[in-house]
Parts: structure tokens; sequence; C-alpha cells
């Protein structure tokens, strides 16, 4: 699994429940860290030349992009370079637009997201008969990584941040950043009238499961056994303090 920090934890997470003897690496580029303002050529060298690097270490059996912007510009040119299944993340739409009764549904996502061509057409695709309200918020992905080292999420800055999606109305929201899941409880809390919670991390999970027994895993062998020991590579120094946050979800550094 691969991202630009720790957002790849919550897609993570909804492929230990659903691949429960699925043994997971996490690489995180925090050394290339926020994704978001560096050029595309940039997140593309990066993307291939991390992800080359750890198969050249050990071997993998399908390998996940979990950020939303390496997917957007990156997808291509890793499956070009490497000789297994890779699975990209998109904001969910699609399922968005089969949850929402009132047609108004909100996108909370970075501000790259947001802009990228690949968004309207999805919105063309899936969603054509909805309002979409979108949110690029420009720190909520440092917010949460600090968060994640123990400090204290500012509710209140976001809550000020969140009030167009109160102002448009939305039944539906759609976490559009691998990050956002990891911090769902308090967006709840401060948009309690929000009726639907989407995010890509279930259907993540569907598709690695399927590519794993197309390759010749057995369903019941998947879901019988817990794998343990789930690793998170750093591109950059780390401090100590992110390591209570990784164990809590089943992770160490290594």
């Amino acid at each position: 699994m691969f991202d630009s920090g720790l957002g790849g934890l919550s897609i993570a997470a909804s492929i230990h429940r659903q691949i429960p003897a699925a043994r997971l690496t996490h690489v995180a580029d925090n050394a290339g860290f926020p994704y978001g303002n560096q050029p595309e050529a940039t997140v593309v060298d990066r993307t291939v030349s991390l992800v080359l690097e750890q198969l050249a270490r050990r071997a993998f059996d399908v390998v996940v992009v979990a950020c939303n912007t390496a997917s957007t510009v990156a997808l291509p040119a890793l499956r070009a370079a490497v000789d297994v299944p890779v699975v990209g993340v998109v904001p969910a739409i699609k399922p968005a637009a089969a949850l929402s009764d009132s047609r108004r549904i909100g996108l909370l996502a970075t501000p790259a997201t947001v802009k990228r061509p690949y968004l309207e057409q999805l919105i063309r695709d899936f969603a054509a008969d909805c309002a979409i309200e979108r949110v690029g918020h420009p720190q909520l992905v440092s917010w949460i990584e600090d968060w994640a080292r123990g400090r204290p999420l500012p509710e209140p800055a976001l809550s000020v941040a969140l009030q167009p999606f109160r102002d448009a109305g939305v039944d539906t929201l759609v976490l559009g950043c691998t990050h956002y899941p990891l911090v769902r409880e308090a967006l709840q809390r401060l948009l309690p009238e929000v009726a639907h919670w989407v995010d890509s991390g279930d259907a993540i999970a569907r598709r690695t499961g399927a590519l794993l027994e197309a390759s010749g895993f057995q369903p019941g062998d998947l879901v019988r056994h817990k794998s343990s020991g789930h690793r998170c590579l750093f591109s950059g120094p780390v401090m100590a303090d992110i390591d209570p946050f990784l164990a809590r979800l089943g992770f160490r550094q290594a």
C-alpha cells in the first residue's frame, strides 16, 4: 500500500476487515508529503520509484495506491513498470449518488482533487442529476498527520471549513481523501445532519480481494486466518510519537 502520508492506513483498515489473512505493508512517502503541492511529474516519479524499490526487496501480490492524487496521475506509469496488479482510489461519487435522497452531495477533498478533470467525469457519469458541494481544504491533511502524532484536531477551525455543506443542505458526504476517514468520528460530530458518509475503503478492499482470488488464493483462506505484523515504512525521518497511533491500527514502524 502506498500513500504520501498516513491516509492509506484507512484503506488498510478496510482491507484488514474484509481480508484478515492479508499481510500489509504501508509505504508512506513523508519525504514528499503532501502530494497536492507537488508537480504531477514529481508525483509520478516518486510513486513509481518507491513502489519499485519495495518490489525489489520482497514479493507482493497486489499494490494498492491509497492516495487520490497519486492514483489520478501515476497509475498508468506504475502499471507499465510493475508486473503485479495495481489498484487505485477515486472519490466515491458513484455510491454517494446511489445513497443520496436529496440529490445534494458534499465532497470533502484536497484542493488538487476538487480541480481534477477526472472528478468532473465521475460527476457526469454517475451524479449528473445531483448538486455537488465541493470543499478542497488546504490544511486538513496536515492536521490529521499532526493528530495521529497526539496533537489535538482543531475542531473549531474545521467546523468553519465545513459550513458550505450545512449551507447546501447535503445529506451525503464523500470523504475524497484517504486521510479523512481516520477522523470520521470528529467529522460526524461536526455534521450530525449528514445521513450518509461514503469513502472508497470498502470498494478498494473488495477489488483487492477479487485480485487475490484471481491469482489463486482461496476465498475461505483469505478470511479464515488473521495476519499480524503489519509494517509501516517511511521515506523520511519519523519520530517515535507516531508509534501509538500505528499500534492501534495493528502496524509498527519497520
